[in-house]
């Protein structure tokens, strides 16, 4: 297996059939699961991945069987987690929860990453996405779209401040791009996450974020922040008063925060099939749908191939992004 290269392995899967798998995909993995699958998430608990992909990992349990254990490995922006799962034995015992950040930002802001997206990790399916949205503190920042709030921003001395959850995360690179794309004077503050960016922009010292719906919900609900425009390409559902970045006229600026469960490279083909149709599932369930959009997400579910093409199209946008932040991790 390990001398398998990813374009054989895929043309493998696709016929069912190649010298020496048959046996391994259909015959000894015929009973999976038989043993406790460890589902890797690469964030602290409590987040907005951790706790969807633990909603997924119970329905998952529901309609696979097994045990499904999610273990929380945090750490270098991600990708200590994920380089656990491509390290990890090819049985279909170890899952992981990958962001956008690992298809598609990461190897731009790091140069030495611990795994090679493409060659080291299938995916099993597309699982969430969730927009980024641009918010100011109500009480500080009169503007009330994106226009005034460009306006506002010019007469003010110094520029604004922006905050997101660290360097090289989506909503630091979305902030800057608005920035960029508008001409205005920023500073990037960096924080730990939303729950210390929020408090300073309630008390004025942040003006702007352009960070992920879920973060903000709740103090959006309760009049605190004030939503200018969302990042994704139509309006989303639960803010449908809120236009798009390009209604708001600022154009080319589409960048939503999306999930996928992958697994190491050379996992079994009809292991990764019988995921990624129990996701498809899970994710046309009415109920499910009901809950991500309490949370701010939306479900999404897709073959292997689709999943792995959305992570390779979307890179020139998110490296592009980089390079305008100036962003590096190393």
């Amino acid at each position: 297996m390990k001398g398998l290269t990813r374009r054989g392995w895929i043309a493998a899967s696709a016929g069912g059939v190649v010298a020496g798998l048959p046996s391994l995909a259909l015959g000894q993995n015929r009973n999976w699961p038989e043993r406790p699958i460890r589902l890797i998430v690469p964030y602290p608990a409590g987040g907005s991945t951790d706790v969807l992909a633990r909603l997924l990992g119970e329905r998952l349990k529901d309609r696979l069987g097994g045990t499904w254990v999610v273990e929380n490995r945090p750490g270098t922006g991600g990708n200590t987690g994920i380089d656990a799962v491509a390290k990890s034995t090819p049985d279909g015992y170890t899952i992981g929860a990958a962001t956008v950040g690992h298809f598609s930002i990461s190897q731009y802001l790091y140069s030495r990453m611990p795994f090679d997206a493409d060659r080291d990790l299938i995916p099993i399916s597309l699982t969430w996405e969730l927009p980024n949205v641009a918010v100011v503190p109500t009480q500080h920042v009169p503007a009330r779209t994106i226009p005034e709030f460009i306006a506002w921003a010019k007469g003010r001395s110094g520029g604004y401040f922006y905050g997101s959850p660290g360097v090289g995360t989506s909503p630091h690179l979305c902030g800057a791009l608005f920035a960029t794309r508008t001409g205005l004077t920023a500073t990037h503050v960096p924080f730990r996450g939303a729950a210390q960016t929020i408090p300073a922009m309630l008390s004025g010292d942040v003006q702007l974020a352009i960070d992920n719906l879920p973060s903000y919900v709740g103090a959006i609900a309760a009049g605190q922040f004030r939503v200018l425009a969302v990042t994704t390409p139509e309006r989303w559902p639960t803010l449908p008063d809120v236009p798009t970045m390009a209604e708001a006229g600022v154009p080319d600026f589409v960048a939503t925060s999306w999930a996928a469960f992958v697994a190491p490279s050379a996992t079994p083909r009809a292991i990764v099939d019988q995921i990624s149709e129990a996701l498809r599932a899970i994710a046309a369930d009415p109920m499910i749908q009901q809950r991500f959009e309490v949370a701010g997400a939306r479900p999404l579910a897709s073959t292997p191939e689709q999943a792995q093409e959305k992570g390779q199209r979307e890179r020139p946008i998110w490296k592009e992004m980089v390079q305008i932040s100036g962003a590096r991790l190393d």
